[in-house]
């Protein structure tokens, strides 16, 4: 294969005629430009106002024409404007695989006018161009690499701030406020109903390094999440659908969340997110420290009045359970773990004996052991109720 020739001061000298010839063609080019386009896609009208788009077009084939009569030039002028014209492109919202075609477009342009002004002139003027096929299609290249990378840029930092603003309009809502131009732009981010069905899950997590959270690892029919990181825990907010309910989304999160984890009562509209967020966050209270399930706030009423008033509880604790805790620490501990299965068997001993791995008159004795410390008895209602309160009580304000 023949060695190419290197240029000479003549080549540049044609090379620069023949470009010079274009740009006074320019404004043919640019409405050629544009016409293709329109004709590739509709999108680049619908997105781009006509004036600015001719405008812009101008000056990006007059700066790419005049890259290529003066390559050596510093700084590149081309990728300069390529790197404007991304970043303008993304917060215009044109797609990016018809910004590209854009530039690769106004690049065949350029090249078959050229072409053709070069073919009208005389043979040596053809050549080269020829010569110079190389440098034109690279820095349409270069252009291209340059304005992509720019738009993908600026998009990132534009998702950021979006985010940004959406999961403060989420933290407002969580944190209580309901105006209706706070919950009207919320609904309008979040793509959520203003008016829907609403609970809250707030979830204790420990952080996992490099593993997914939990969160997005949750999906079901009927349920559409979304989520926010806090300090210590995760706060969840569930669009329920009309015919979905509390048991369909405490069995979507069983499982698959770690816990321990709290779930509100359903509420109705944005505005009231603030409140179903306290109560879930009441209902996550009533896990006991070493608890891991996700528990209703509807199912645990009697325990989340108790926690809800710590001083209270103390107080209970003291006038339930005082003698019980002057007990060596083991003893206590087996006379409450009995009354605990007890309760959790629904007052039948046997079920608690199998639980305890005990015999059931073991059980019985155990429990009137407990009645004769505390001075009450578990066949009366209200003492009942008392000790299973104390118990919650003394359950959760341990370690």
């Amino acid at each position: 294969m023949a060695e190419r020739r290197p240029r000479t001061r003549r080549d540049w000298k044609l090379l620069a005629e023949t470009c010079g010839t274009l740009l006074e063609r320019l404004p043919e080019l640019v409405d050629e430009y544009l016409r293709r386009l329109a004709a590739h896609s509709a999108t680049y009208g619908r997105v781009i106002p006509y004036d600015q788009h001719w405008q812009e077009a101008e000056e990006a084939i007059r700066i790419g024409i005049e890259a290529i009569r003066s390559p050596r030039a510093a700084p590149r002028r081309d990728l300069l404007h390529a790197e404007l014209l991304g970043r303008r492109r993304a917060q215009q919202g044109l797609p990016l695989d018809l910004l590209v075609h854009a530039y690769r477009q106004a690049g065949q342009l350029v090249w078959e006018t050229l072409m053709e002004t070069a073919t009208a002139k005389e043979p040596e003027r053809l050549a080269v161009l020829m010569q110079s096929a190389t440098m034109v299609w690279s820095a349409v290249d270069e252009e291209a690499d340059t304005v992509a990378e720019a738009y993908r840029a600026t998009e990132l930092e534009l998702r950021r701030r979006t985010d940004e603003r959406l999961q403060a309009l989420l933290d407002a809502l969580l944190d209580g406020r309901r105006e209706p131009e706070l919950t009207s732009r919320a609904a309008a981010g979040l793509d959520l109903p203003e008016h829907g069905r609403y609970a809250v899950v707030v979830l204790r997590v420990e952080r996992r390094d490099g593993r997914e959270p939990f969160h997005r690892l949750i999906q079901g029919a009927g349920v559409r999440f979304v989520w926010r990181m806090r300090t210590d825990y995760e706060v969840g907010v569930a669009a329920l659908a009309e015919d979905t309910g509390l048991d369909a989304l405490a069995e979507l999160l069983d499982g698959r969340c770690p816990g321990p984890g709290g779930i509100s009562p359903v509420v109705t509209g944005l505005g009231r997110l603030g409140q179903a967020r306290r109560l879930a966050e009441l209902a996550l209270r009533t896990c006991p420290p070493d608890a891991t399930g996700i528990v209703r706030l509807d199912r645990r009423m009697p325990t989340a009045l108790v926690v809800s008033q710590p001083e209270l509880a103390r107080l209970l604790v003291s006038d339930v359970f005082d003698p019980l805790l002057e007990l060596d620490p083991a003893d206590r501990a087996v006379l409450l773990e009995t009354l605990e299965a007890w309760l959790a068997c629904e007052g039948s001993a046997g079920r608690a004996a199998g639980r305890l791995y005990c015999h059931r008159n073991t059980v019985f004795n155990r429990l009137r052991r407990l009645e004769q410390l505390t001075s009450r008895s578990l066949s009366r209602p209200r003492d009942l109720t008392e000790m299973t309160l104390a118990l919650d009580a003394h359950r959760l304000t341990q370690g």
